[in-house]
């Protein structure tokens, strides 16, 4: 069928509800919409679904969820692993409750356990939950940062990670397969309490969860002596981070943390912001204003769903804030968290510091300064845990630090994903160990770039909605495949990396090498003087990211070496429009 007669088939089926046929009669006539909302299926990709609210089949809404949690409970069951149950969590956009309880009672409806929590949580507890529950699966539903028309339903497995090879093919074989929404399964919700498959949790998954974030406090004693002298503020940009970072940093010690009042409540349509980022300067806004009231050294923000954190740090000798991008904050807790660990007890020998393809190369330096192994992996914080799970199952290595440049690092294993909660309280930490060296943050990073070298990076993206942007998106990067450059702005390339041909070419000598990498839509070229660039689709967006990196003698350098690139790829960008 094409997409005119799906659209009539909803209109006129009684499966669909008649709020769903209002909100399609109301677009009768629109070609353009009704195509774009039933042109296809809303893609199950990688890790899940994300999408538009609303009706039809390229939409998020009861039924395309339904419909991806019942090739989710096809594929459990295939693998044996219904006793296990799986745990359920949601964030604060609009109908994810709802969008919560539908996939619970399609789980139960097929005779497996839902431990569905209470009230809103962030991503890294219900990382934390499938493990701590013995689950064999996660759902989360969030659209962590994309703009308030977005939901989304992310897929975890029993090792706590979002979903990897081989199960990811083997969910989305299996969502495939639910081909008329007569194939998916359901049951009320007090029917499935009373048979035992849903079931609400709440603080008995939080108090654990808190309890291995304390753990992983290095300098309690500094807290302890700086604690009063320090002023936070935070801001949870309407989302799930409210509670626990709060709760987290009281029970540390922190007394001066002032919350963003605008910003505090739960609320779906981001009424603040236009675009819940906390990588975009209008996040932090009220909280800038904010610490300027009270005095405030620290400023943070975490995303929706709590995975991703950004900061401002004040600069004392100007009374400036400066932000700190995922890179910087990155590298700013990953030599801390090595540095001090080193001096505490030492470091393993088999330690190691995972970064993705498209993250600085100041972790490189920082790996090297500590002597640990550094493991680069594709973009995405699954391929991050999917390394941890290797640790586990060889015996082989120790996770020491994880991070990417979209704002998302993990200190510790109590999770298998980016964790801003912790990131919150290890940032804290850092602030109290170096004041009391009467250093700031921003004095700990410049003696970073002191120490490591003068590291820029940054990004420039476009964004490409709908079925044309996505038929764009693909034709960019094939027309980079078929004819890749051999400068850039006059920089030579002196090598390129296809990873979904998996190869890497030298382009002096023609050498082809593998990129030892699963196979991915990404392109990377390598250019003289440590400076790189990387093409990749967003996994979350509809948008087609240009990655880049310099290193510069001087901040100053870095920064004007920083713009000139960003020019030269918007010029190429401009070239394939």
């Amino acid at each position: 069928m094409d997409y005119k007669e799906i659209y009539q088939k909803w209109l006129a089926d009684p499966y669909f509800d008649e709020d769903t046929k209002k909100e399609l009669q109301a677009i009768a006539g629109d070609e353009k919409e009704i195509e774009d909302r039933f042109y296809r299926e809303l893609e199950f990709g990688t890790a899940g679904l994300r999408g538009v609210i609303g009706a039809g089949t390229n939409r998020m809404n009861f039924y395309t969820v339904r419909k991806a949690t019942q090739g989710l409970a096809n594929y459990i069951k295939e693998q044996g692993g219904s006793e296990k149950g799986v745990a359920i969590a949601y964030d604060c956009r609009n109908f994810s409750p709802e969008f919560a309880d539908e996939a619970a009672l399609c789980l139960a409806a097929n005779g497996i356990k839902a431990y569905v929590f209470e009230s809103l949580r962030p991503t890294p507890e219900l990382s934390f939950a499938v493990r701590h529950l013995g689950c064999i699966a996660g759902i989360n539903i969030t659209a962590s940062h994309n703009p308030p028309e977005y939901n989304g339903y992310k897929v975890y497995w029993e090792d706590g990670a979002q979903i990897t090879p081989p199960h990811d093919k083997g969910i989305m074989q299996k969502v495939s397969e639910v081909t008329d929404f007569s194939m998916v399964k359901t049951m009320a919700k007090e029917e499935a309490k009373v048979a035992g498959l849903y079931q609400t949790i709440g603080a008995d998954v939080d108090d654990p969860y808190d309890e291995a974030l304390r753990s992983r406090i290095l300098h309690q004693d500094s807290i302890d002596r700086m604690k009063d002298q320090i002023s936070i503020v935070y801001s949870p940009l309407h989302g799930t981070g409210n509670i626990p970072a709060r709760r987290i940093l009281q029970e540390m010690g922190f007394t001066n943390v002032y919350v963003v009042p605008e910003q505090e409540k739960p609320d779906g349509n981001f009424p603040t912001v236009s675009y819940p980022n906390p990588e975009a300067a209008e996040a932090f806004e009220l909280g800038l204003k904010l610490a300027k009231e009270k005095g405030a050294e620290l400023v943070l923000a975490t995303d929706p769903d709590a995975d991703r954190l950004g900061v401002y740090v004040k600069d004392s000798k100007t009374g400036e804030f400066h932000t700190l991008t995922g890179n910087m904050s990155g590298c700013l807790l990953a030599d801390y968290e090595i540095g001090q660990t080193k001096e505490l007890k030492g470091l393993p020998e088999d330690g190691a510091l995972i970064k993705t393809i498209v993250t600085s190369n100041m972790a490189d330096a920082i790996a090297k300064h500590y002597g640990v192994k550094l493991i680069e992996v594709l973009t995405g914080f699954k391929y991050i845990g999917q390394q941890i799970l290797g640790f586990e199952k060889s015996g082989k290595g120790t996770y020491l630090f994880g991070f990417e440049e979209s704002y998302g690092c993990l200190i510790g294993t109590h999770a298998r994903d980016k964790d801003a909660i912790v990131a919150v309280m290890a940032l804290a930490e850092c602030a109290a160990f170096y004041k009391e060296k009467g250093m700031t943050l921003w004095d700990a990073m410049l003696a970073m770039y002191e120490k490591y070298g003068y590291y820029k990076d940054d990004v420039k993206s476009i964004t490409l909605k709908g079925k044309e942007g996505l038929a764009k998106i693909a034709e960019i990067l094939e027309n980079l495949r078929k004819n890749p450059p051999a400068e850039i702005g006059g920089k030579k390339v002196l090598s390129r990396r296809d990873y979904q041909a998996d190869t890497v070419t030298d382009t002096a000598t023609g050498e082809v090498t593998s990129t030892g990498l699963p196979a991915s839509n990404v392109l990377y070229y390598d250019f003289a003087d440590g400076e790189w660039m990387c093409v990749r689709p967003s996994g979350t967006e509809p948008k087609v990211k240009f990655y880049y990196g310099v290193k510069g003698t001087d901040l100053a350098d870095a920064d004007q070496k920083s713009a000139a690139f960003g020019q030269e790829v918007l010029a190429l960008i401009n070239s394939m429009m």
